[in-house]
C-alpha cells in the first residue's frame, strides 16, 4: 500500500469520531483531537516509553472521574500518532480498524479507564 498522506489519515480519525454513539460524542465537546506524525520527546517521556517502544495515541487532561464541581480544567487533548500506526498496520483495512481502536482507547482514558483495565477488557 502506498504511503497515506496526512489528509487521508486525518479522515480516518474523523470517521472514527463520527462513528461514536451520540451519548458518547456529546462528552467530546471540550476535547481537541490532533493528529501528529510521531510522539515528541516530551510526550514519550510523559508516556514513560523506552527507546524501542512506541505509542499510537495519547490522552492529556483530567479524566471525568477525577473532576470536582467548580473545578476549572483546560480542554482535554487526544493525540493520534500517524507514523507508528501507518508503519505497523500497512493495509488500508487494518489501518482503519486500528485508528478507530486507538481513538476509542484514548477516549476511554477521558472516562477514567486505565490501560490495565482496558487490557482486562481486551480493548488495549
Amino acid at each position: 500500500m502506498p504511503a497515506m498522506d496526512s489528509e487521508e489519515f486525518e479522515q480516518l480519525v474523523v470517521e472514527a469520531l463520527e462513528s461514536l454513539p451520540e451519548p458518547f460524542a456529546a462528552y467530546l465537546d471540550n476535547v481537541e483531537v490532533i493528529v501528529s506524525r510521531r510522539p515528541s520527546r516530551e510526550q514519550r517521556r510523559a508516556l514513560g516509553l523506552k527507546p524501542w517502544q512506541t505509542a499510537y495515541g495519547m490522552y492529556e487532561g483530567v479524566p471525568y472521574p477525577e473532576r470536582t464541581s467548580g473545578m476549572l480544567v483546560l480542554p482535554d487533548t487526544i493525540v493520534i500518532f500517524q507514523e507508528p500506526l501507518a508503519r505497523d498496520f500497512p493495509s488500508a483495512g487494518e489501518l482503519r480498524d486500528q485508528v478507530r481502536r486507538t481513538v476509542l482507547h484514548e477516549i476511554a482514558h477521558l472516562f477514567g479507564i486505565s490501560d490495565e483495565r482496558l487490557r482486562q477488557l481486551g480493548a488495549s
